[in-house]
């Protein structure tokens, strides 16, 4: 450590005004105004100022468009989405208005889709374009107070993280609560033991889905006496809830069956009908899964996620904007390799991923598998073609 020039740009004591010490080195005026440009650069870009009238706002057709750069497919569930953002920032704007008549109320939105159809994907691709804070937690932590797991009020301190503790931005802010489907209710019939990590957890939610002032430990967790608190209003936050509710096709079906006389003699391919099932979803079916009735009408709007043809799939690897084959490339590009993917080789890597039933996630790791002995010797060629033959996945 030299105690005579500034660690970071090396200029000497007599150059610079100051040299400010910390334990492992010396810090000029000049690196300290920097790093506070930066910081500040950071935390401006993280939450940009909301529009001050409705003219400024995005519509939901530019957000949706903006999705497509991500996400490949679920026009309706993008729809839903763009629309219920756009409708969160206006209802933002008019509480603003002192004298407004009516009072907006919130439409909380429900997200339903088999594994790896892009519910998360599609939160958090909206995260990049929101100028609210936004955070996505997980609803398999959460258990009812007093029992070990994380308070249903843990969910507000990531969105406090995000918003730098800022509780007026953290107060107009969007939460993606996501494996929703897992605090279902257990079973329908009476139990001594208690339902601690479903009904328990679907009851706590409650006041902070519907809106109120709620005491947030800062650091998450479990709340204790002693402990200090931040008072969050809940009442302009915007839940979005997903889940892949596995099982609830059947639940249709049997509810379709009974009003529908004939449904199954229908000439559909068994994809159609899988389709056509599904699209019928709605409250009455989650509450016969699991979800208590005061949860579900906190959530007004209930949309679906389509399972992913493998059309989709081969579009899923190749067109978005981060898409797999575009991260590998750029992977060995940094080595100074060139990779590229035949048709083939992509189309043999979606039928490898559709057949273990992982959806659009597991693309991702039978890629990895594909290419992990081109990884390993990373330096022995300056070219790497990626046809058929090459995909060998155990």
């Amino acid at each position: 450590m030299n105690s005579n020039q500034c660690s970071f740009c090396g200029s000497k004591r007599s150059e610079v005004e100051m040299l400010v010490s910390g334990n492992e080195g010396f810090i000029c005026e000049n690196c300290i105004e920097q790093a506070h440009a930066i910081v500040k650069e950071n935390a401006n870009a993280k939450i940009a100022p909301a529009a001050d009238k409705v003219e400024d706002l995005k519509k939901p057709k530019e957000i949706k468009k903006f999705l497509d750069q991500y996400v490949i497919g679920q026009d309706q569930a993008k729809k839903q989405l763009s629309i219920a953002v756009y409708n969160h920032y206006k209802r933002l704007l008019h509480a603003q208005d002192e004298n407004r008549e009516v009072e907006i109320e919130k439409s909380n939105i429900i997200m339903i889709g088999e594994t790896g159809t892009g519910k998360t994907l599609l939160a958090k691709s909206i995260a990049k374009e929101l100028n609210v804070p936004f955070c996505i937690v997980d609803a398999t932590i959460l258990t009812e107070a007093g029992y070990v797991g994380e308070d249903v009020e843990s969910i507000l301190s990531r969105l406090l993280q995000v918003a730098d503790f800022d509780v007026e931005k953290a107060e107009k802010g969007i939460v993606f609560i996501d494996e929703i489907d897992k605090i279902a209710r257990k079973s329908d019939n009476p139990s001594i033991t208690r339902d601690v990590s479903g009904e328990g957890v679907q009851q706590g939610l409650l006041k902070l889905l519907e809106g109120s002032i709620v005491n947030v430990p800062p650091q998450g967790g479990r709340k204790h006496p002693d402990q200090k608190y931040i008072q969050v209003n809940t009442q302009n936050i915007l839940f979005i809830a997903g889940g892949a509710f596995d099982g609830i096709k059947d639940i249709i079906e049997k509810r379709l069956n009974k009003h529908s006389i004939g449904f199954s003699a229908e000439k559909l391919s068994k994809n159609e009908e899988e389709e056509y099932i599904l699209k019928q979803i709605n409250a009455i079916d989650l509450r016969k899964f699991g979800l208590i009735p005061e949860l579900l009408g906190r959530f007004p709007i209930v949309t679906y996620l389509d399972k992913l043809s493998k059309e989709t799939m081969i579009r899923i690897m190749k067109e978005p904007k981060n898409s797999i084959v575009k991260q590998f490339v750029e992977l060995f590009k940094m080595d100074g390799v060139e990779l590229k993917f035949t048709d083939e080789a992509i189309d043999k890597i979606v039928d490898e991923t559709i057949d273990k039933g992982l959806g659009a996630r597991g693309l991702r790791g039978t890629t990895e598998k594909v290419l992990e002995d081109y990884m390993f010797n990373i330096a022995a060629k300056k070219k790497v073609v990626l046809t058929l033959n090459d995909v060998k996945v155990s």
